[in-house]
């Protein structure tokens, strides 16, 4: 027989939705469980930048000056480098934010946090090492889910049951949740790169003919973002490691002496770019909210943070129709109407740069000449704060509402 369990609240994916929601339900006094398929947080290159408008949130919860022990570094510019034109593509040091910059600090340290605080509240579950198989549903309404656990099958049986599974999400492949796909022309591989004393700072990207790279300082070391064309990995592999180092060190002359460190492919790792967004995020006892509900390009490193926006948004409209058991169908609605314009504007955006940047320097075999935007944020340093303003808060930012019961 399968362990069975009953609360208010189940959300599918220990991510930084599901675990941000989870908190803020459970401070609002709704009793919720989260389940996460791996036995801990420990998995590299996931999306380690917080911006701005999580950070305020932070402030909000009344956690930021516990939050900002744990070990960062703090981001106030992203510079570029197009062809021969170097800039800063936005600085954040003019938000009208407690925090203006973004912070690197690896994800299970940021889960991890979002336990211990949730962990304050009675009404707060988390179970690891839990895999959701399949939903329960009872006459065409989402009662609950089903579950595989170390120690055999579980029931969980919810008023509202939230799929913040990710990008690959069974629950709303389970839901029969209608996708978009939109398409992106280019996949990353991720990979590291220790760190000299004499190294810049900020984080920088580089567009060259043929080749865009990325590095985020992560103190110690480089987070390097090398952008392929789509599908084009084996072809990368079979033109040989040697020939890859080669071309790292070209993009960033600086690292030249460290590219040896990269000694095998098993390291470097492949993020598989996709953007798509559901028609529908929600059906009677279901609402998918992040990268379930919308996978996010990597342009701007907005995904983490779009996906707290969204929990913090199901947390206000719908902590008080769980309390009171009321949750209905157009409850879940009004999380869509209110997360789906920002999702659509975001995207709108990425998918621009993909299409009329990314493709093109990927695509391009002579030297790239500044589009007029880039010359215009190099001479005018106060538009730089546009781009800030757009990856660092975003569409519509959200602010904690939810009650502390």
């Amino acid at each position: 027989m399968p362990q069975t369990l009953s609360v208010q609240c189940c959300i599918a994916g220990g991510g930084p939705a599901g675990m941000m929601l989870g908190l803020l339900l459970a401070r609002a006094g709704v009793s919720v469980v989260v389940l996460e398929k791996h036995a801990d947080f420990l998995r590299d290159f996931r999306g380690d930048t917080l911006h701005p408008s999580t950070l305020e949130i932070m402030h909000e919860l009344g956690v930021l000056d516990r939050f900002l022990h744990l070990p960062h570094q703090k981001v106030s510019r992203i510079n570029a480098r197009f062809g021969d034109l170097e800039f800063t593509v936005a600085d954040f040091s003019h938000l009208p934010t407690q925090c203006r910059y973004v912070a690197f600090l690896p994800q299970w340290d940021f889960l991890n946090f979002l336990v211990e605080e949730g962990s304050r509240y009675p009404t707060f579950q988390v179970r690891m090492s839990v895999e959701v198989t399949d939903l329960i549903e009872d006459e065409g309404s989402v009662v609950g889910l089903r579950a595989k656990t170390p120690n055999g099958p579980l029931e969980v049986r919810a008023a509202l049951v939230v799929g913040a599974d990710g990008r690959h999400s069974i629950v709303r492949k389970k839901a029969g949740l209608s996708v978009e796909e939109f398409g992106a022309p280019m996949d990353v591989l991720w990979f590291r790169l220790s760190r000299g004393t004499d190294d810049p700072i900020d984080p920088m990207g580089r567009f060259d003919a043929g080749r865009i790279f990325i590095m985020l300082n992560r103190g110690g070391y480089w987070q390097c973002g090398f952008v392929i064309a789509k599908g084009s990995l084996a072809e990368v592999r079979a033109q040989g490691l040697p020939l890859f180092r080669e071309r790292v060190a070209r993009l960033a002359p600086f690292a030249a002496d460290r590219v040896h460190e990269l000694q095998e492919w098993e390291p470097i790792k492949l993020l598989t770019v996709q953007v798509d967004r559901l028609r529908q995020w929600y059906k009677p006892g279901l609402l998918c909210i992040g990268d379930a509900a919308h996978a996010m390009s990597p342009v701007g490193g907005v995904g983490i943070n779009l996906a707290i926006q969204d929990a913090v948004a199901t947390a206000n409209l719908l902590w008080q129709p769980l309390r009171e058991g009321r949750t209905s169908k157009a409850d879940l609605a009004k999380v869509q109407a209110r997360r789906a314009w920002p999702t659509e504007v975001t995207q709108r955006v990425q998918l621009a740069i993909q299409n009329r940047v990314i493709s093109r320097v990927l695509d391009s075999k002579s030297p790239l000449t500044p589009p007029s935007a880039l010359r215009l944020l190099a001479r005018f340093p106060f538009l730089r704060r546009l781009p800030a303003r757009m990856i660092g808060l975003g569409v519509r930012p959200e602010h904690v509402q939810t009650p502390v019961l």
